[in-house]
Formats: C-alpha cells, sequence, structure tokens
C-alpha cells in the first residue's frame, strides 16, 4: 500500500536525520527514542502526498520537519507539568525513560531541527531551474506559517487552553481544536504545496483543506473518546453524538470539494479520505475500522 511504502521511506530518513544531529549521546538516544516509536506518521506522508501529486520536487526535508515539529509537541504534552501521562504510542513517556530534563531538552532539540527542515528543502528547491527564483518566498512563507501556527497563534495557545480553558463551552472547544490540530495540518499543507512547487496562491484552499481535514480527525477522536467515557467535555459531549457525526460528515465532504479544487484529488487522496470517512462505522457501533491515518 501507498502509505505503507511512504512511512516506510520517512522512517529511513528520520534514522539518517537522527544520526547526521551529532555525536551518539544521550540526548540523541532520547530524541530517537521519541522519534522512532510505532507512529504513523501522518503528517509527513500528507506532505509526500502533496509533493508527489504536484511533481518531482524533494519535499522529504519538510516532512521530516513536520515530524519533529510535532513529536516534539507530544513530549511536551506529555510532561507531568502538562497532561502527565506515562505512556505515549504503547511504551513509556520520554521523560518516564529518560528523566524530565532531558526530556524537556529533546523536545528543544527536535523544534530545533524542524526549523533546519524549512531551510534545507529551501535550499534544495533553490537547485530547480523552475523554482529557483522563488525558492526564497516559498522558504520564508514556511518559515512565517511554522512560527505563527506553533505559536501563541496556534498550537501553544491550543495546549494552554487545554490546560486551562477559560470555561467549557463549544466555542472554546473549537478554538482548542483549530489551534491544537489543526494547526499542524495546516504546516503539513503548506510545506508540501509551497515546497512541492505548487501556486503560492492557493494559500488560502490550503489552509482551508487543513481545517476540515484536522476537524475531521480530532472530531473523529472525540466521538470515540465519548464512546469510551460520557464524562469528557469535548465536541460529542457538548453537541450530543448525532450531531456531531454530522459535523464529522460535512467536514469530510468540505474536504474533499477543496482537494478537488486545487487538483489533488489523486488516488492517494481518495484513498484517505475515504479511509477517514469509513471510521463512521465505529461511531455507529458498528465495529472499529483500522486507518492508516490514526
Amino acid at each position: 500500500m501507498v502509505f505503507d511504502l511512504m512511512k516506510g521511506r520517512v522512517e529511513k530518513a528520520l534514522q539518517t536525520a537522527i544520526e547526521g544531529m551529532g555525536e551518539n549521546s544521550v540526548l540523541r538516544d532520547a530524541c530517537s527514542y521519541a522519534l522512532m516509536g510505532n507512529a504513523k506518521r501522518f503528517r509527513p506522508i500528507l506532505i509526500l502526498l502533496i509533493g508527489e501529486a504536484l511533481g518531482s520536487c524533494d519535499v522529504m526535508p519538510a516532512a521530516l520537519s513536520v515530524e519533529f515539529f510535532h513529536t516534539a509537541s507530544l513530549i511536551a504534552d506529555d510532561l507531568p507539568c502538562m497532561d502527565n501521562d506515562d505512556h505515549r504510542r504503547g511504551r513509556p513517556s520520554l521523560h518516564k525513560a529518560f528523566g524530565e530534563g532531558t526530556a524537556l531538552l529533546a523536545s528543544y532539540t527536535l523544534i530545533a531541527a524542524g526549523y533546519g527542515g524549512i531551510y534545507e528543502n529551501g535550499k534544495k528547491l533553490k537547485e530547480r531551474p523552475l523554482f529557483a527564483s522563488s525558492a526564497d518566498k516559498r522558504a520564508l512563507i514556511c518559515l512565517e506559517a511554522a512560527t505563527r501556527l506553533a505559536g501563541l497563534q496556534g498550537a501553544t495557545q491550543g495546549q494552554f487552553l487545554d490546560l486551562f480553558p477559560p470555561n467549557s463551552s463549544l466555542e472554546i472547544v473549537e478554538e482548542i481544536m483549530q489551534k491544537k490540530t489543526v494547526s499542524l495540518f495546516e504546516i503539513a499543507f503548506l510545506f508540501g504545496w509551497l515546497f512541492g512547487g505548487g501556486e503560492i496562491e492557493a494559500i488560502a484552499d490550503l489552509s482551508a483543506c487543513a481545517s476540515h481535514l484536522g476537524m475531521a480527525f480530532q472530531i473523529g477522536d472525540d466521538l470515540e473518546d465519548n464512546l469510551q467515557d460520557q464524562r469528557n467535555n469535548n465536541m460529542a459531549s457538548l453537541l450530543g453524538r448525532e450531531k456531531t457525526i454530522l459535523l464529522f460528515q460535512e467536514e469530510i465532504a468540505s474536504l474533499e470539494q477543496r482537494l478537488k479544487k486545487i487538483g489533488l484529488w489523486t488516488d492517494p487522496f481518495r484513498m484517505l479520505v475515504n479511509q477517514l470517512g469509513a471510521s463512521r462505522n465505529f461511531f455507529f457501533g458498528n465495529g472499529a475500522v483500522e486507518s492508516a491515518i490514526s
């Protein structure tokens, strides 16, 4: 399957990137432990799918970049001062395996590596005659997006609101979803598209794609969580299951329309959307569907 092949490519590139971080050390081992766990690699695969749909530009540095950002956020989220999770992906969280200090420094290391990936992909794009003149502009847009969407306008503020919600309203839940989940999807769409050679003018459509995908992704999680614990304060508990399922389906339909508009309705994207949409079988109580994008 195409997703399995791309996952293998990402993990091979990740291993090479880890080895290139410097001499072997406990801190490098901690980065490797966090990165090489049992992950689906959905966000870097998304970047590769966009890059391949557009042509032959190498977007692997950008794909690794978003995986570095994502993993750094998971390390921080698991810390005792945050969500206090002892396990991640079926094994001890990084701070349980290496200590809190090392875990914190590993997250810093991966954030730095994420920004380094933007530089590397911009440099690669400059080597392509067709994109040499726009390479700097594309890299700057990606740099701005990563800075904005990882900060107070994005994931950092989303985590803060998740920890300290001012109230339990639907508006706050939606804001947390947009900032904590959608932000990384928006980075992935922008990185894949801009470093893949897509038209810069399509940025608004890319942001919309990310919003629909991220919301569907998170609403699906909320529905699953609500099945397991009715006390969860999330979209499903606030709207009710039937309205939440309808919203989930609307997000899937809107995602399909946007992908078609910008020419990304390729076979792999059709498969991706179908798999995400098929998870509604779980929500209706017909049994879970194993998905490549969990």
